[in-house]
């Protein structure tokens, strides 16, 4: 039971953002836990491969996303690219290009540090443990797929 109550909140945290089909999304990244680099990289290097594996795209297709300067945000930006991703930081678009809004998160809950990265189809969030030393898992993959 003890182990419920967290995965009840992550779980509610995730879905009070829902919003309907064809709805607009929050294009707002959000910086609200402080991690080091190493918990930031590693929090981010999960976060980018468990991307790669459920985006219905091809890696080639540009991601445009905001970055704030933060460890998370350049190890996030990293970490797609090191998946073969096109990271759009800059605003500009090439002409024929349709980039995918990439928003994403970091929060502090009960102890732990959720991520959270976004787009019209599809959200990500996982709970993770942090250390000096990195940081792990504490989660399963939480997956929510728009219309």
């Amino acid at each position: 039971m003890h182990k419920l109550s967290p995965c009840l909140l992550i779980t509610c945290s995730l879905f009070s953002g829902c919003q309907a089909p064809g709805g607009p999304i929050d294009t707002h990244s959000a910086q609200g836990a402080a991690v080091g680099p190493v918990a930031a990289s590693a929090i981010a290097g999960d976060m980018a491969s468990q991307f790669a594996e459920q985006i219905d795209r091809p890696v080639r297709t540009p991601i445009k996303m905001d970055v704030d300067g933060s460890d998370y945000a350049s190890a996030l930006e990293a970490a797609l690219r090191g998946w073969g991703f096109v990271v759009i930081t800059d605003g500009r678009v090439g002409k024929n290009q349709k980039p995918i809004q990439l928003t994403y998160s970091i929060d502090s809950l009960n102890g732990e540090v959720l991520a959270r990265l976004m787009t019209p189809s599809i959200a990500l969030g996982r709970a993770y443990a942090t250390t000096p030393a990195g940081a792990t898992p504490a989660s399963p993959l939480s997956i929510m797929q728009r219309q």
